[in-house]
């Protein structure tokens, strides 16, 4: 089965003939062209296969999208704040080396001991909150300057300093 990675979401309809707004975490300005289908969320969260028939860049982080079968405003507007998603791969080539993104599978590791393999990043505007699970429960590990200590890109490895307790609190 593929693996897929959250690309971003569709923030907005524009205009009346079902063009969407989607905002991306690639980490450079894009303009999908050589993307040729999304994955969108429905309600269910089962991944929906949509081509896309359009696109131009708007900014950094944001470009338009026209998809097949989505050429009205009303039918756009059902696809707002839906998250979208493209395979490992694929965003891997079209993301920034820099995209927080790219953390996607590395090891977070404290004092020489793995905690566990990033699973989401969550960008907040003072740090990125990563996912892990450990012993199955969900853990959200912050990365900011007080607790990143280095990034090993070569062996895929986040060393961090946590705050005291801060794991006892999810493993309690």
């Amino acid at each position: 089965m593929a693996s897929y990675l959250k690309l971003g979401k569709i923030v907005s309809a524009h205009g009346l003939t079902g063009e969407l707004l989607l905002e991306h975490t690639l980490g450079r300005a894009t303009s999908l062209k050589n993307v040729d289908v999304l994955f969108i969320e429905d309600h269910k969260k089962a991944l929906l296969p949509y081509f896309i028939s359009t696109s131009r860049k708007k900014t950094t982080n944001a470009v338009f999208i026209m998809l097949e079968g989505v050429n009205s405003r009303e039918r756009a507007q059902q696809l707002v704040s839906r998250a979208v998603w493209i395979p490992e791969e694929r965003y891997h080539q079209l993301a920034s080396k820099n995209a927080p993104a790219n953390l996607l599978g590395y090891q977070i590791v404290e004092n020489g001991k793995e905690i566990g393999a990033i699973t989401e990043v969550i960008e907040q505007p003072q740090q990125l909150l990563c996912k892990v699970f450990i012993q199955e429960q969900e853990v959200l590990i912050p990365l900011h300057e007080d607790t990143l200590l280095s990034i090993d890109h070569a062996a895929k490895k986040v060393i961090v300093r946590l705050p005291d307790g801060l794991l006892d609190i999810y493993l309690s």
